[in-house]
């Protein structure tokens, strides 16, 4: 019986992972009315990874408070804020519950006065992370961080108005430095992403990578 439940996730793995790549390769439209119902039926389960995830956070959070935790009363906002927004959201909360658009709901006004300033305070933050990552990453200690830092300056000055007033010249090496190295440094890494993600599809379907069933055998 064990077996049997480990092996029916890992067919149905098997079988969509098979008839999608067929799919993908065949103009016909029994195969575009597959990928329509495969499509809703997508949908649907990310509706429900949605109520999954949160009750994950709060579960976690609940988790915190009971044990006291370190820093366990900041998970008390956590319940208030999903609290406020659900009891925003079912007075007022504008197409959703309604029906039509409203403009200056109370979702609104949370979004635009509480998440908004929030996400600017958070990402202030990281800029100062960011400088002193950026500090230790561009010390020349050897030839190639050398290099980094000069194409760093060179790119940083050629998107500022100092740099045209230095030279005319900056901006057109820091866009052929975008244009050209960068390009294909990106690339490179955009074909190994790639790679890694057909490797690792293909072994989900044939059953090989295990662990989004919850075990790693």
């Amino acid at each position: 019986m064990n077996l049997l439940k480990r092996t029916i996730p890992l067919i149905i793995a098997f079988v969509m992972g098979v008839l999608m790549a067929i799919q993908y390769y065949v103009p016909h439209k029994l195969s575009q009315n597959l990928l329509e119902v495969v499509s809703r039926w997508d949908r649907i389960i990310a509706g429900f990874a949605v109520f999954i995830g949160a009750y994950s956070l709060f579960h976690l959070h609940w988790t915190r408070i009971r044990r006291k935790v370190e820093g366990w009363g900041y998970s008390i906002f956590v319940f208030f804020g999903a609290a406020i927004t659900i009891i925003f959201g079912l007075l007022n909360g504008g197409e959703f519950f309604w029906h039509n658009k409203q403009e200056g709901t109370m979702l609104d006004w949370i979004y635009y006065y509480v998440q908004v300033p929030a996400g600017a305070t958070i990402f202030s933050i990281l800029a100062f992370f960011i400088a002193s990552a950026a500090y230790r990453t561009f010390r020349a200690r050897t030839r190639e961080s050398a290099v980094l830092l000069i194409a760093a300056i060179v790119v940083m000055m050629g998107r500022v108005p100092i740099g045209n007033y230095i030279s005319h010249y900056i901006p057109a090496i820091a866009d052929w430095i975008m244009a050209v190295p960068n390009l294909a440094a990106k690339r490179g890494i955009l074909l190994g992403v790639s790679f890694g993600a057909i490797a690792t599809s293909i072994k989900i379907i044939f059953g090989i990578e295990r662990s989004y069933l919850g075990g790693g055998d």
